[in-house]
């Protein structure tokens, strides 16, 4: 196996969701209380990057396993277990070595910080496997949105702020939704365009099962109101006033990267220039975020 197909079995290119959480969460731990640790910033980083390609690696071996993925109807190049004849047991053994370390790097921030933790990110871990794994798979039902958004956005935003605060406060929650919105509008991206695969291999998401025109209202209500919240949160002082500047403009490119996804069509052909568009408006979103934070620092 290759460098190149390790690094599509793990999806590392997907990665910029997780890490942005992350980064965000900490900058405004350190906004919001004044303190800051990298010993306990890097360690994370690299524990949820770890935790994130894990998840992806069980995600490539139950979709070709399950026989979701199937070279007749899936075109994706990253896909190396369909197309290039990977072993899936070499992606099994991946994840379980990442989630072993991940494991490991877990062990080091408890004892910085509270025994707490290795039950949240075992909990994390869980979800992460039995997103795709197990007998009811969680990414085959309505709910993988609301998972995936929950946990890569609001859990790992909560985690990532007591890592570094060493507390975490209920505005923790209400700051990371925009997030988790954001987070579950690429899944919708994701699985509206492979609707009709996904319909053959007997999945029953949340694209399926509404008329297509509720898709694309959701996918515009998912993008407005991760801005709009965000905006809200400066105005009311729950994160820097700054913020509200760098949102406004960060959304006039990321409401283009919509349009063009949305005129484009979301079928399995256009999966791949899709799900950039949908990257390219998480990626705004965390520009603008990450930079009202360090403006927060920088102007108090």
């Amino acid at each position: 196996m290759t460098i190149t197909q390790f690094n599509r079995i793990v999806e590392i290119r997907t990665k910029i969701i997780s890490m942005g959480t992350f980064l965000g969460a900490s900058l405004f731990a350190a906004v919001t209380t004044g303190t800051w640790s990298w010993p306990r910033f890097v360690v994370m980083a690299f524990a949820v990057l770890l935790v994130d390609m894990g998840t992806t690696g069980f995600n490539s071996y139950f979709d070709f396993t399950s026989g979701t993925d199937k070279a007749e109807y899936n075109h994706e190049r990253d896909k190396v277990l369909v197309h290039e004849g990977v072993d899936p047991k070499i992606a099994l053994a991946i994840s379980l070595g990442l989630f072993a370390m991940a494991g490991i790097l877990g062990l080091v921030l408890a004892w910085w910080t509270s025994w707490w933790l290795l039950v949240a990110g075992g909990i994390c871990m869980m979800v992460g496997f039995v997103y795709t794994g197990g007998p009811l798979p969680i990414s085959r039902t309505p709910f993988g949105e609301l998972f995936a958004g929950g946990f890569l956005g609001t859990v790992l935003f909560t985690i990532s702020y007591y890592v570094q605060a060493l507390s975490v406060k209920f505005d923790t929650i209400i700051v990371s939704l925009p997030l988790m919105l954001l987070i579950a509008l690429i899944l919708t991206v994701n699985n509206t365009c492979d609707r009709v695969a996904d319909k053959i291999a007997g999945r029953r998401t949340l694209s399926i099962l509404l008329p297509e025109r509720a898709v694309l209202v959701l996918m515009q209500l998912l993008v407005v109101g991760a801005f709009g919240l965000t905006i809200i949160y400066a105005s009311l002082g729950l994160i820097p006033w700054i913020t509200i500047p760098l949102a406004v403009v960060a959304f006039i490119p990321a409401w283009t990267s919509y349009k063009t996804m949305e005129k484009r069509g979301f079928r399995l052909e256009t999966k791949g220039p899709s799900m950039g568009n949908v990257s390219q408006i998480f990626l705004f979103y965390c520009m603008a975020f990450v930079a009202g934070m360090v403006g927060g620092l920088l102007f108090k």
